[in-house]
This record gives structure tokens, C-alpha cells and sequence, in this order.
């Protein structure tokens, strides 16, 4: 009988190690060492999926590789298409990682239910049959060409997957696959490794895209070793609080196109609706005159974006006033509120500030500046601010209004949805064509000049 081979994984990244360790060297994380069972499969052992009719890689010269963009497979919703590029590559392994209930087996339901022209296999480890087919009845798309297969021995995917051919391979989730070569337990560190290497091979070596379904932890990363986000060509978050209807679909890594975009969807009972203006989901309406209430235009890749800034700014009860954001990093507001006070003279040092980006979304974009600037001295002064005036400026150390990127992107998106000013700074104007422009363009180079103005 053979002997039992035995090894120490960190649960955290993935590391190995013959004996116990109690902090691992390569991530520094403390008690993360498991003893896992291993065992090597032998040379003669073949794939089940490895035919002869496969095409053998042979190298070529980078002249004679020919890439075309419309060999993209098209998922039929607009902001999954955008979040990947432009649709998916073939052979690509796509990893979509987000917390128990926010959506991902429906997103990807959805996508397979609706690529009418494709043939799409949704292998499940989680799910049955019958359950997969009361989600699918309940958003209401039907398909002819999507197969639905309940199965956590990964040998046996990809034995259906070589039979049926198809173009599109969906497995939910990683964490539930086991192989046959690897004797740790199923979601072991040795079993997602292994199994993500297959389906890897065979993504690769068929030309056929895989999407990989990932579970957390508790601490929001996606469970298993940290290679995993390393082999896979794109990473995807679907992000969202599971008592709000709105989820973001994140992209934190990409091999064929931004890492910037991001897809907003909202949860119904029917499934996943596509906003396709999300800028009117970010302004909330408003009866009448609000003080500490700012519109800043931002951009999330290619996408402009209007988001409402709420600032509330009251005196402090406590010895130390409180600073305290949401969706906005607070270094970047303590700085802002120092040019405040330093080059305008308000004084807030005994005020308790807490800012608020509505909608859910972090934004690290300094075109939100001048916004959150005017939002907090209008909270401070009790002074409203007209809903039809919006801002897009960095603002400086020196109480400077400085240029931001693409400014037409955000000037475009502030006419089309009915804003009659827009705040920018004298640097962006220069060279701009303001006449092609349906809404009023002020300028500024100072700060003070811009509240002057404002709050005149």
C-alpha cells in the first residue's frame, strides 16, 4: 500500500510547506498553515477531455498572429459586454467573485439564457436541475442551446464539455469542483489550484471561454490561494448590500481591456435589470432647497458619471469633532477641508463633517473636489445650492481650481440630463468650443472666485 503523502498549505496564499509553519513567509499572515493529503498522478495518466482532433500549438511570429475584435462573443447585455472589454475573448477563464445572495448565479443565468446564438453549458455543484430551471423560469428568457448540468466531479465536466462542444462554459462554482489526481478535500487550496489548471488547459486549448463562479471570505476577498486571481484573465466583483435593490459589477483585473469599468444592474424578482443611465439612480430627487447638497460629474472608465454629494457639517459635542465619509477616502476630505479653512477662512475645526456619496459608489476621482468643497461650506453656511448646477475641478493645495481629464465626456453628460451650469476650471476652457454646448460653462482659477460666484 502506497504511503500517504501529506503537506502544509496557507489557506490565506496558497504557499506550501513539507511541516507545520506558524507564520507564513510569503504573505506573513499568522495560523493559516492546513495539513493537506496530496498525491501525484502518474505519467500515463491522460485527460479525458484530450483528444487528437485537438490543434497542437506551434509557434509563430507575432507578424503572422491575426486578432479580430469581432470574434468577440456578445453576452447580450450591454454592461457585462462593457465590464469586459467589449465581450468575451474566445479562451479566455473569466473569475466573478461577490458575497452569498448578491447575484452571481443569476447574473450568469442570465447571460447564458440570453445568448441565444451560442451554445452555453451551466455546470452547477451548488444547485439542481429543478433548481436552476425555477430561476430561469422566473426571469422569464428561454433558450434552446443552453444545457444545464448538476455535477461536482470535474473529469465529468469536462467529459459532457467534449462531447457537447460548447461555446460557452459556465461552472458554479470552483470552490464545489473536485478532481480524482488531488486526494485533499473538496475547496481545499489544492483542489481549486487544480482544478482552476484544468479548466485553464482546457479554455486555452479548445478556444473556448470559461466563466468560474468564486465564493469570499470574510474579509471580501475571493476564497482559495491568491494565484487563482493570478491564472485567470479577468477578475470581476459583484458588489452590492443585499438590502438595497442596486449591484455593481467591478472589474479588478483584465487581460483584454480596462480595469476601470464597471456594470450597474438592479435586482428585481424577474432577475438582473440593466441601468443604462446610472446617473439618474445616483441624483435623488429633492423637495424643494437642501443645504450641503452638490452634483460632481466623475467618470468610471469610458463612462461619465453625475453623483450627488451630501455633507453635513454641525458643531461638535465632543472635545475631538468627527470625520467621517462614505464612498470617499478621508485623507482626500481632511485635506480639502484645510484648504477651507486655511485659504477661505471657514472655520471647522470645532465641526463635526460627515460626506456621503449617494448611490452606494466609492469614487477616487479628484473631479469631485470642487463638488464636495461647495457641499461642506453649504451645509456650514445653511446655504442651498441650485439643483441645476454641477462641478467638475480638482482642487489644490493653494486654493487653486485645476483641470480634469475628458472634460467634454462630463460637460455632455450634464447637458443631457437637464443641468442649466456647470462649474470647470479656467485651464479646462482653453481651446474648448463652448457653442457646441446646450448648458452655461463657468470658469474658474481660485476658489474663492468660484464661492464668490456661487454663493453670492
Amino acid at each position: 500500500m502506497a504511503k500517504t503523502k501529506t503537506s502544509f498549505f496557507c489557506q490565506s496564499c496558497g504557499a506550501n510547506s513539507p511541516k507545520w509553519l506558524g507564520k507564513c513567509p510569503s504573505c506573513g499572515e499568522w495560523n493559516t498553515y492546513v495539513e493537506e493529503v496530496v498525491s501525484k498522478s502518474s505519467a500515463s495518466d491522460k485527460e479525458i477531455w484530450q483528444s487528437g482532433d485537438l490543434v497542437r500549438n506551434a509557434p509563430k511570429k507575432i507578424q503572422e498572429v491575426v486578432f479580430d475584435e469581432r470574434h468577440r462573443l456578445q453576452t447580450g447585455t450591454t454592461e457585462l459586454d462593457r465590464t469586459l472589454g467589449g465581450g468575451i475573448v474566445p479562451g479566455s477563464l473569466v473569475l466573478i467573485g461577490g458575497e452569498p445572495g448578491i447575484g452571481k448565479s443569476t447574473l450568469l443565468l442570465q447571460m447564458a439564457i440570453r445568448m441565444k446564438q451560442s451554445k452555453v453549458l451551466y455546470a452547477s455543484g451548488e444547485e439542481s436541475l429543478e433548481q436552476i430551471r425555477m430561476r430561469a423560469q422566473r426571469i422569464g428568457i428561454e433558450a434552446e442551446d443552453c444545457f444545464l448540468l448538476a455535477e461536482t466531479s470535474l473529469s465529468a465536466i469536462l467529459t459532457h464539455a467534449k462531447e457537447l462542444k460548447p461555446d460557452l462554459l459556465i461552472i458554479d462554482s470552483i470552490q464545489t469542483l473536485h478532481t480524482e489526481s488531488i486526494e485533499a478535500s473538496v475547496g481545499s487550496i489544492s483542489q481549486v489550484r487544480e482544478c482552476t489548471g484544468k479548466l485553464m488547459k482546457y479554455a486555452k486549448q479548445t478556444n473556448t471561454p470559461v466563466f468560474l463562479i468564486g465564493h469570499v471570505n470574510k474579509d471580501g476577498a475571493i476564497a482559495g490561494p491568491k494565484v487563482l486571481e493570478h491564472m485567470v484573465d479577468t477578475v470581476l466583483q459583484f458588489e452590492g448590500d443585499r438590502h438595497l435593490s442596486y449591484r455593481i459589477l467591478r472589474t479588478s483585473k483584465n487581460r483584454f481591456g480596462s480595469t476601470s469599468e464597471i456594470g450597474i444592474y438592479e435586482m428585481r424578482e424577474t432577475g438582473l435589470r440593466e441601468v443604462t443611465n446610472p446617473s439618474e439612480v445616483l441624483i435623488s430627487p429633492r423637495d424643494g432647497y437642501l443645504s450641503g447638497v452638490g452634483i460632481g460629474a466623475t467618470l468610471e472608465g469610458n463612462r461619465p458619471l453625475l453623483i450627488e454629494t451630501q455633507a453635513l457639517v454641525s458643531p461638535a459635542t465632543y472635545g475631538t469633532p468627527q470625520r467621517s465619509t462614505t464612498g470617499f477616502d478621508v485623507k482626500r476630505l481632511n485635506m480639502l477641508l484645510a484648504v477651507l479653512e486655511k485659504r477661505l477662512g471657514v472655520r471647522l475645526s470645532a465641526q463635526d463633517i460627515f460626506l456621503n456619496l449617494a448611490g452606494g459608489l466609492k469614487v477616487n476621482d479628484p473631479a469631485l473636489d470642487l463638488a464636495i468643497c461647495a457641499s461642506v461650506y453649504s451645509s456650514f453656511e445653511d446655504v442651498p445650492i441650485p439643483s441645476s448646477i454641477c462641478f467638475a475641478a480638482e482642487v489644490g493645495l493653494g486654493g487653486e481650481i485645476r483641470a480634469v481629464n475628458r472634460i467634454e465626456s462630463r460637460i455632455s453628460e450634464a447637458a443631457k440630463l437637464g443641468f442649466d451650469q456647470i462649474y470647470l476650471s479656467g485651464y479646462n476652457v482653453k481651446g474648448l468650443d463652448l457653442s457646441k454646448f446646450d448648458i452655461t460653462i463657468k470658469s474658474f482659477t481660485r476658489l474663492a472666485e468660484a464661492f464668490s460666484d456661487l454663493f453670492s
